[in-house]
Order: structure tokens, then C-alpha cells, then sequence
């Protein structure tokens, strides 16, 4: 028994140290953040002045079965602010379904109306999305090549706030953009979307750019230069997460990220727990993937130790979810531990104070919550349960999470799964009926059931010991898991 309790105890203080360490990279993320914003750092959109030479740009648009929101990306891309002359636009359609013939006409209409528009099809789908893009790259005429991806509406002057960038330094190799959300307010799980991802743009992107650590290109809402791509190495397809392999690639050879925070790419979130899911698998599995690859690289690279460890716990991301699924499980044994069993009081108490890695998320996502809003206490007011359910909700999907990077980090290879997209703009229209997803229950997800269960046990040993120390934990854990599997298990019900 000694050495069972004395294992789980160093696996859940491991597990909880990993966590720690990590909030506190996206602590000081925050202070560099907020540092920037004093001094008035924090880059503003470019201006075409009168003189303005404009270079050639293509604007390429990979795309694969989306027929619901395929027509209305191309018509607001074909609306861009850009000469005629100067502007080409590649849809780059891998699709297999009618997906086809509606882009085919949508593109014949905007080429009547003079615009350089090709439907790009390759003679096999080699490599998914970054085999499209390598594919339509090898025949681009631009210098410069902006990237949306089929959920995107760009905003009519988007190239202009962004291309300009490119004239401060002959190194900037990618412009990057902050996403924005037209169906934000669709849903509690939309809002939670837009919650997370404001807190990376606005925070996370701003901070790493700030302080000259490595960024990413977020994989859409941005440009690039083509010679960057060119002396990366090109678009690979051997990670899940091609723009975080190419964005890497590309800083280890010298080039530099601009990121552009306001100037915004509106685009549509998942509404469905399904598309979230597939979503999540593919983000937190490409980064174990790329990790595996390039943080070798990194290690070895001449760059500064601040550097190397933000790129280190960038890389290893998503190995948190290893963690929070290791310390959740070890957390009910542990409430025995700590209540029946002697010798392990100062050791349990250290490993405790670890918890305050959650504190400092905390206090990370308040610093994207509160911005572009106003008013102290109605920030408060609205950030303190929007903050609770996105934890349990990020807590929830942790287990379908875990086994994604688990499987990148063994070099378990699987397809490129497309995320559903529902056209769905403000609180109007329905994911349900939509025709690519599956009716199919994975077992992970009656996994995830009974795991709320056992949580939900957990949180009643922890009053029956009168040990409050983890309650709170426990309860989003067992809140997370059920609401993640309830929703899982509605939107298969919906299924076409």
C-alpha cells in the first residue's frame, strides 16, 4: 500500500507541477502584454498611402465539402479592396460532392465580373489541406498569399490593413490577424469558443509577439510571403497542424511573424459539440505531432532562454490535457489518501499549493475577457460564469483531448478531419440536419459519461471528509464531463 499511495502521489504532484509551470509561461505572457499596452506598442492596421506600390496577391481558399458556406466565403473574398490586376483568387477544391458544381458556378459568375478566379482541382487529395495549399503555390502569381479558410467572411479592406506590414522588414515573413466570430452569441458553446480564442488573440498572440518569442500563424486569417514559404520548405503534410509545423520552420530560419491584432477576420465557430470535438482533435494532436518534430530544433537553436522556454511550453500545449486527465483521475484516490492515511501531510500540502496553476489561468483569461468592454463590476459580473463554464467545459473535453495528443505523441498517424461548418450568422440558423455529421456514438463519449459520474462521486466523498480542498474541482469536473457528453450525444441525435 506504501508504495501504491507514494506512486500516485508522484504522478498526480508530476501532473500538477507540468500545469503550474505552464500557467506561469501564460502569466508572463500576460505581463508582457499588459506592458505593451502602456507603452502603446501593440501594432495598428497598415494604410495604403498615395504612393503605394501594389504587389501581386493571391488569395487562396482550400476547401473540402463545404457546401454551406463555400459560396458566401468566395463572394465575400471577391469583394476584396485590392486592383483587379493585382489580385488572384485560388479556391482550392479537394471536395467529392455538389460542393463542386456550386463552386464552379459561383466562380463563373465573379470571373464575368472580372475577377481572376480559378477553381483549383488536383488529381488526388495527397496530403490534405497542406498538400491543397503546396498544390495551388507551385502556380500562384503572388508575392503574397493570404490564406481563408471555408468558415472565414473577410472584410472587404482586410488586404489593405494587412499587406502594407510586409514594407517595414524585408523579414516578416507572415501577417497574422485576430479572428472575429459572427455567431458569437449563437450559444452558451459559441460564446465559450469565442471566450478562449479572444483570450489567445488578444493576450496570448500580443504577448509572445511583444516579448520576440516564436508565434504561430493561426492556419487562416493571415498572409504570407512566398519566398518565406519557399525557404521553410513549403507546406507539409506530415503533422495535423501544418501552419504551426510551417510557422516554426519558418522563425528557426529567421524569418519573423507580424501579428496584426486590429485588424479582424470574422469567422463562424462550431456550433455543434461534434464540430468542436473534430476541431480540438485535429489542433491538439498537430501541435504533439509538431512538437515531436521540431522542439529538438528549437532546443539546439541559437535563441535566447526566455524563448526557449515560451517555444517549449507552446509546443507542449497541449500536453496539458495528459495532465488534467492524470490529476482528475489520481484526485479521488488522493482525497483517500489525504484523509486515511498518515506520513503523506506535508507532501499532500506541497502538491496542493501546485493548484494555484489553475488560479493563473484564471487570471490569463481575465485579461482577454476584459477587453473591449467596460465597466469594472459588469466585467466581473459577466466574466465569473462564463469563466466557470468554460473551465468546465475545457476540463470536460479534456479525456477526448488527452487521447489525441497521446496519439501524435507516439506518431499514431490518422486523416486530416474537417470540422463541420453550418452558416450560421448571429442567432440565425441550425446545425441540425447537416449532412456531414455522423450518427455514429465513439465509445470515448460513453466514456465520458461515466466519467462525470465518477467525478460527481468524488464531489460527495469530498463532503463526506469534510475536505474542501478539492471540491471545487470535482464539481467542474463532474459539471464538465456531463455537460460535454449530453451535448455530444444531442447534436448525434441531430445528425442528417
Amino acid at each position: 500500500m506504501y508504495w501504491l499511495e507514494l506512486t500516485i502521489i508522484i504522478l498526480y504532484t508530476a501532473a500538477l507541477s507540468f500545469i503550474f509551470i505552464y500557467s506561469l509561461s501564460q502569466l508572463n505572457l500576460v505581463l508582457i502584454y499588459r506592458k505593451a499596452q502602456r507603452k502603446n506598442t501593440i501594432a495598428k492596421p497598415a494604410k495604403i498611402t498615395e504612393d503605394y506600390k501594389y504587389p501581386v496577391v493571391t488569395v487562396q481558399l482550400p476547401v473540402y465539402n463545404e457546401l454551406y458556406v463555400v459560396e458566401r466565403l468566395i463572394d465575400s473574398v471577391a469583394k476584396l479592396k485590392w486592383p483587379k490586376d493585382k489580385l488572384e483568387i485560388q479556391v482550392l477544391d479537394d471536395s467529392n460532392d455538389e460542393t463542386v458544381d456550386l463552386i464552379a458556378e459561383t466562380v463563373e459568375k465573379w470571373r464575368k465580373e472580372g475577377i481572376d478566379i480559378k477553381q483549383v482541382r488536383r488529381p488526388e487529395r495527397k496530403g490534405f489541406k497542406a498538400g491543397a495549399l503546396q498544390y495551388g503555390m507551385k502556380v500562384a502569381k503572388g508575392e503574397f498569399i493570404a490564406i481563408f479558410d471555408a468558415d472565414f467572411v473577410p472584410d472587404p479592406d482586410f488586404l489593405e490593413h494587412s499587406v502594407p506590414h510586409f514594407d517595414q522588414d524585408g523579414k516578416i515573413g507572415v501577417v497574422q490577424t485576430r479572428w472575429g466570430h459572427i455567431n458569437e452569441k449563437y450559444s452558451m458553446l459559441t460564446k465559450l469558443q469565442a471566450f478562449g480564442l479572444n483570450t489567445h488573440f488578444f493576450v496570448e498572440q500580443n504577448g509572445r509577439s511583444q516579448g520576440g518569442h516564436f508565434l504561430n500563424f493561426n492556419g487562416t486569417g493571415g498572409i504570407w510571403r512566398k519566398a518565406c514559404i519557399e525557404d521553410a520548405g513549403g507546406w507539409k503534410a506530415d503533422t495535423l497542424t501544418e501552419d504551426l509545423d510551417l510557422s516554426y520552420r519558418a522563425q528557426l530560419k529567421g524569418w519573423q511573424i507580424f501579428y496584426n491584432p486590429d485588424t479582424v477576420a470574422p469567422a463562424e465557430l462550431p456550433a455543434a459539440m461534434s464540430a468542436i470535438k473534430s476541431q480540438q482533435y485535429r489542433w491538439t494532436k498537430g501541435a504533439a505531432e509538431t512538437s515531436i518534430k521540431l522542439l529538438p530544433k528549437v532546443l539546439k537553436a541559437p535563441l535566447s532562454l526566455g524563448t526557449k522556454f515560451h517555444a517549449t511550453f507552446h509546443l507542449l500545449n497541449s500536453a496539458v490535457f495528459i495532465c488534467i486527465v492524470l490529476t482528475a483521475f489520481l484526485s479521488i484516490p488522493i482525497l483517500f489518501i489525504r484523509n486515511l492515511s498518515e506520513g503523506w501531510q506535508t507532501i499532500m500540502d506541497i502538491s496542493m499549493m501546485f493548484l494555484l496553476g489553475y488560479v493563473f489561468l484564471v487570471i490569463f483569461y481575465w485579461n482577454g475577457f476584459r477587453e473591449k468592454r467596460e465597466g469594472f463590476w459588469k466585467t466581473v459580473k459577466d466574466f465569473v460564469p462564463q469563466m466557470f463554464m468554460l473551465l468546465s467545459v475545457f476540463l470536460g473535453l479534456s479525456l477526448h483531448n488527452a487521447v489525441a495528443v497521446f496519439e501524435g505523441l507516439i506518431g499514431k498517424k490518422t486523416p486530416f478531419v474537417r470540422t463541420p461548418k453550418f452558416n450560421i450568422t448571429g442567432k440565425k440558423g441550425s446545425w441540425k440536419g447537416n449532412i456531414y455529421f455522423k450518427k455514429k456514438i465513439n465509445p470515448l463519449t460513453i466514456l465520458e459519461g461515466f466519467l462525470g459520474l465518477y467525478f460527481l462521486g468524488g464531489l460527495g466523498l469530498a463532503f463526506y471528509f469534510n475536505d474542501f480542498a478539492l471540491l471545487p474541482f470535482h464539481l467542474l469536473l463532474s459539471l464538465g464531463f456531463l455537460l460535454v457528453f449530453y451535448y455530444t450525444l444531442q447534436h448525434t441525435r441531430h445528425a442528417s
